[in-house]
């Protein structure tokens, strides 16, 4: 959330309160900070800096519609807050309220030309809406006016590598990831993505080299390692690492949903759903590998009990946000189906297959998991190169299946009635990826 260094609210008392307050909340202490900002808001009712920063941390702690009522609040008594607007933007563009955030970063700009974070999230914005030449436009106004912000750059290349048009537009996106790197050597997801456009354009030996230079400076990074496995540089692994899984998840959490939905076109979870039909009776769900919960919304409404589980602790924490779920578990997916025998009635795995190379253990995992008559619905990247009958690793990191092979493991894990059909999942450097959406049945 920003804190742009533009006026602030006024605080003639109570200063000292506030400003503890807001050293927590930077720190990560949410819950001194939310105590603080509400001794300010006794010791003064209506005091707009506590209002304001308040309702930031209780987003961040899933209570959102409380958290636009704050920001609100704080601009009724001050309008002109311009990082105010920004925030409240960013929370609206969190829930999924894009058009609300757009007003709000247009109305952050209009007082403060320069803003930042209004700037780039407005870009991000009319990107998500689907109105390509306005983000265009937008990100190369934000870029013009802060050269030197390597989160411009970084995301200006995601965007050229998504809604690219020709080659030259993938060059130029890895440019961007170069000098966003080049501006902030902790922008590590800029290297990533450099790796992966140099390898989109046919520049193998060059992106093996990145993630060589990446992982000799953080030898214990798995990302880089798993990266040069991707681009065949080293021996592909039979699934994505714990470590790959978490680690890249967790630096991906608070940009998941505008990157997919926004830049994607990601649509697994509609596609998931509606091959499972119209919903009966109230079931036990598991959301297998759950994220950010892109799925919770629209499995709610057939659950009775509905668990999500996830490796990475900070897409839990965006998953929680939804307020859909009755439980969250960190876990590994495998070891949490094992413990779990027959618990569900349904098992929803939304592109979260796609980081097992062999399927055959989580299958018969999912298999045990159910209860009989129980349904399985996942989603696969369509593999179709013949010299690789089961199962490939691609240079984005994620793994392709074969048809066939799919088929295979669902028969020998114990599943009936299954059903493959082929479907555009998302976008990979501006062009449609093939997948498959599998629909089983444990018997009953």
């Amino acid at each position: 959330m920003s804190r742009h260094s533009g006026r602030g609210f006024a605080a003639p008392r109570y200063t000292q309160t506030l400003q503890q307050a807001m050293r927590a909340h930077q720190a990560g202490e949410l819950e001194h900070a939310e105590g603080l900002y509400r001794r300010v808001l006794t010791m003064r009712v209506g005091q707009p800096d506590a209002m304001h920063y308040l309702g930031v941390l209780l987003h961040q702690r899933g209570h959102s519609d409380a958290a636009v009522k704050l920001v609100g609040d704080a601009l009724r008594v001050t309008p002109q807050h311009a990082d105010a607007h920004s925030n409240l933007g960013n929370i609206h563009k969190e829930c999924g309220r894009i058009e609300q955030a757009e007003a709000c970063y247009r109305q952050a700009l209009r007082l403060v030309a320069t803003h930042p974070q209004a700037l780039g999230n407005l870009a991000i914005a009319l990107e998500a809406q689907q109105r390509i030449d306005e983000a265009r436009d937008a990100y190369r106004h934000w870029l013009d006016r802060h050269p030197g912000e390597s989160r411009a750059h970084y995301h200006f290349g995601r965007f050229l590598c998504s809604h690219a048009r020709e080659r030259s537009d993938i060059e130029d996106a890895v440019e961007c990831f170069r000098t966003a790197h080049r501006l902030d050597n902790t922008n590590l997801r800029a290297l990533e993505s450099l790796g992966i456009a140099l390898y989109s354009i046919g520049g193998i030996d060059a992106a093996a080299q990145v993630y060589r230079d990446w992982a000799a400076l953080d030898p214990a990074d798995p990302i880089p390692r798993h990266m040069l496995a991707a681009c065949g540089a080293a021996e592909a692994p039979a699934r994505a690492g714990d470590d790959y899984v978490r680690e890249l998840f967790d630096r991906f959490a608070s940009s998941f949903d505008e990157q997919l939905l926004g830049r994607l076109g990601y649509r697994a979870p509609q596609a998931l759903i509606e091959a499972l039909g119209d919903g009966g009776e109230a079931l036990d769900v598991l959301d297998a590998g759950c994220g950010t919960g892109l799925c919770g919304p629209l499995l709610r409404e057939r659950a009775r009990t509905l668990v999500g589980v996830d490796l990475s602790e900070r897409m839990l924490e965006q998953a929680r946000r939804r307020g859909c779920y009755d439980e969250l578990s960190a876990a590994e997916l495998t070891a949490h189906l094992r413990a779990h025998a027959q618990t569900y009635d349904l098992v929803v795995c939304a592109d979260t297959l796609i980081y097992f190379g062999e399927l055959d253990t989580v299958l018969d995992a999912t298999h045990r998991a159910l209860r009989p008559g129980g349904r399985f619905a996942f989603s696969l990247e369509a593999l179709r190169d013949s010299q690789a009958p089961r199962f490939a690793l691609t240079p984005a990191g994620r793994y392709q299946h074969s048809r066939e092979y799919a088929q295979q493991c669902m028969a020998a894990a114990g599943f009936v009635d299954a059903q493959i059909t082929e479907q555009s999942l998302r976008k990979e450097a501006g062009k449609w990826v093939d997948g498959w959406v599998v629909l089983a049945q444990r018997p009953h």
